[in-house]
């Protein structure tokens, strides 16, 4: 990476003078353009001049040109022109102003399908899906039939607002009409019924396909888009035996299946085949091969991903023109992911156009990295750059005031965002909600909560996952109850955050009542929702409904599943099931992840079997090429430590490639308390002096020699000001009792 540095900045300096001059150029295109089309127009008589002109105004976005071009054509007595107004609503439509040109389809007098497919096409692209679902009704009133460009728009309406019903119509339409073989068309439904979660209908529909690549993409994306990654890796590889051409897209969906299953190896072997075809270097494929990496552990696999891109650099700059402020925040977020903050400050800095965008990235990147008071100073500099902070501005920002937990801060950006417009907006409301709730302040964040006029899905989900994680689970249930009466329909979201919530206080009858509404609802395929029920079942001590849901979701081939059945065994001290389940995921090619070896690791520890429980450790290395996590670490120690071998857990302390926490030291030093091992004791309580303050609340694992010794320890460092004076007991539980007193 250090060898990255110098050629980096230099030639962000040249991407920068780049960027300026494209951009220089491109205003004084602007400006020939508009002064071509107010003086000259008129005495052309080339009928291609005014489309190729609305054209180029409709691509740059530049609604000046486009008003010009509207008015020659107006003086030009084109206004019942059928083609002129059609290109007219194309070019307000691309340009965001969907209004003007709803105005102009108003007054054309003939309209034909064309008409009608650009003001839907228009409305969908905009986000006015509704709007757009009721032209298209309206334009089958009128007899005319649709083409596959507005058949693909209405359905992607469809699957937005959630409208099955309809979407089935269309569905039914598209059959009688003879279009289902059509590419577009198939690959249109077959995305609607996957982002409805119908992944069983969007099979029926691939099967009636032809082998066409924009399909088997569609089949790809549909399977990942339902968070099935390992059928999504399946047809990938179908495809491939099939000789079927994979492009640019294909890649793209596989990754994201590979994302889902979270197999570094899968990962790999795509990037093999990108080689070996023809868009290694496209940009795109590019930045979701290093995602993938970085989200399964292989930072360094996607910084030789983007190092070994020899024309990266060319490729940033070709990109300038087109999308500079989405190359400036992807570079941001690969460094700040990668912990390369000071690579991701350099971007900043020499960015030759800082955007809002841009800075938002760049407060994320803040907050990932836990440098919070770097990004509430980027934030209170914004208005000195010139810029207005958005609804994602504010949902950071309120991010960062609750991990530094600044009540005072909170309450101000709360201010903020009210002042500025945006306290109505769900994904600021959203975080708000966590805020207060990360502060203790319940009673404002139901304040707050209450008074927000329309409470949509998303505000609901947030409120119960803030009050499930700071452990209000009574007030969790009861938010979920509020729900259902009024008439809301929880997602799987809610439903995994009720689960962990009713894992958390063993909540036994609301964990079977809120499964069958699950069932119900349709979201027990959700791997997460499913994982999070397991573990509910395990904690409230019915480990059969766990062990026959398993049964149920684990043909879905999730490592997620697996992991979770593995501790729910683990917590019954049934290591064996645990075993053997650990051994059924491998069998599945599914490759365990951290999270597995802390499972099956710590029910070998509960039940005393060390040998197994270090080959566990040792397969992580040999078998899987994984390094061990903090939390593997930590269970060998406990592991050791539970059953007498604490020479061995000191060794793996000492040798560890991370420095100790407190939680490691709190397990060597109970298992001196349980093997009455006082000499290790001492010296434990010796050489992690620095972490005692922090351990003094846990110290009730030891016994009264150990706790002699560390009065005297005290004593002589003579720093301290409480002293120990002995012990109480509250319930079952001992607690050591201190005096305030001076410094000796």
């Amino acid at each position: 990476m250090r060898g990255l540095t110098v050629p980096f900045v230099s030639k962000l300096n040249h991407l920068s003078l780049f960027a300026t001059k494209i951009l220089r150029n491109q205003h004084q295109t602007y400006t020939s353009k508009s002064c071509y089309s107010s003086s000259s127009l008129s005495f052309r008589n080339d009928p291609t001049v005014l489309p190729t002109a609305l054209t180029c105004s409709a691509n740059s976005k530049c609604i000046l040109l486009g008003s010009q071009i509207h008015a020659q054509i107006i003086k030009l007595g084109l206004s019942n022109d059928v083609f002129s107004q059609n290109n007219i609503i194309k070019m307000y439509a691309k340009c965001g102003l969907l209004a003007r040109g709803l105005k102009v389809f108003d007054e054309i007098p003939m309209k034909n399908f064309v008409s009608w497919t650009l003001v839907i096409s228009g409305s969908v692209q905009t986000g006015e899906f509704e709007m757009g679902l009721g032209v298209y009704l309206e334009m089958r009133r009128t007899g005319l039939v649709p083409n596959e460009f507005a058949l693909g728009c209405v359905t992607k309406g469809c699957a937005a607002l959630g409208n099955k019903e309809l979407g089935e119509c269309i569905h039914c339409f598209v059959l009688k009409v003879g279009m289902e073989t059509n590419p577009f068309v198939g690959s249109s439904i077959l995305n609607m019924y996957a982002k409805l979660g119908d992944i069983e209908d969007a099979e029926r529909v691939f099967e009636c396909m032809d082998n066409h690549v924009g399909c088997w993409n569609a089949m790809i994306g549909g399977y990942a888009q339902c968070g099935y990654g390992f059928e999504s890796l399946m047809a990938l590889s179908l495809m491939q035996y099939k000789g079927i051409p994979m492009d640019a897209f294909t890649f793209i969906n596989a990754l994201k299946g590979c994302l889902i299953v979270g197999n570094l190896n899968f990962g790999r072997q795509i990037h093999g085949l990108i080689i070996q075809s023809e868009v290694a270097f496209s940009t795109a494929v590019m930045n979701s091969l290093m995602d993938m990496y970085f989200k399964n552990g292989g930072e360094l696999y996607a910084l030789k991903v983007f190092d070994r891109l020899q024309d990266k650099y060319y490729i940033l700059e070709y990109c300038v023109f087109r999308s500079l402020t989405s190359v400036t925040t992807s570079l941001i977020n690969m460094f700040s992911k990668c912990g390369a903050m000071r690579k991701a400050c350099l971007v900043f800095k020499r960015a030759p156009f800082k955007s809002i965008r841009t800075c938002n990235e760049m407060i994320s990147g803040y907050n990932l990295n836990c440098r919070h008071t770097e990004g509430l100073n980027l934030f209170c500099n914004l208005k000195g750059m010139g810029l207005e902070a958005d609804e994602c501005t504010f949902s950071s920002i309120m991010e960062t005031c609750s991990k530094t937990e600044n009540q005072k801060l909170g309450r101000q950006m709360h201010g903020s965002l009210v002042k500025s417009g945006f306290a109505s907006h769900g994904y600021v409301c959203s975080s708000l909600v966590k805020c207060y709730v990360g502060f203790g302040m319940l009673d404002d964040s139901f304040e707050f909560f209450n008074g927000v006029e329309r409470l949509d899905l998303v505000l609901w989900g947030a409120m119960i996952y803030a009050l499930v994680h700071k452990g209000y689970s009574s007030e969790a249930i009861e938010l979920l109850n509020r729900l259902k009466d009024a008439g809301g329909q929880p997602d799987e979201f809610i439903f995994g955050s009720i689960f962990n919530c009713c894992a958390g206080i063993s909540a036994y009858h609301q964990t079977k009542y809120v499964h069958s509404l699950l069932v119900k609802m349709g979201y027990e395929k959700h791997v997460f929702v499913a994982s999070a029920l397991i573990d509910a079942y395990a904690k409230c001590g019915d480990i059969e409904n766990a062990r026959r849901f398993f049964d149920q979701t684990s043909r879905f081939c999730d490592v997620i599943l697996f992991n979770s059945m593995v501790l729910a065994y683990a917590h019954h001290g049934l290591v064996g099931e645990a075993a053997e389940t650990f051994e059924k995921m491998k069998l599945a090619a599914l490759q365990p992840s951290q999270a597995s070896f802390v499972s099956v690791i710590s029910a070998c520890s509960h039940l005393g079997l060390v040998e197994q429980g270090c080959v566990f450790f040792n397969s992580m290395k040999l078998e899987y090429g994984m390094d061990p996590s903090p939390g593997n670490y930590g269970c060998l120690v406990d592991l050791f430590s539970r059953n007498g071998f604490l020479e061995d857990a000191k060794h793996v302390i000492e040798t560890m490639s991370f420095p100790p926490w407190p939680a490691i030291w709190r397990s060597l030093l109970n298992g001196c308390r349980i093997h009455g091992n006082k000499e290790l004791g001492e010296w434990l309580l010796r050489n992690c002096f620095s972490w005692f303050p922090r351990m003094m609340q846990h110290m009730f694992y030891c016994r009264r020699f150990i706790l002699k010794r560390v009065v005297g320890v005290m004593l002589q460092r003579k720093k301290w000001t409480q002293r120990f004076i002995g012990w109480t007991k509250i319930g079952r539980r001992q607690t050591i009792l201190w005096m305030e007193s001076e410094s000796i």
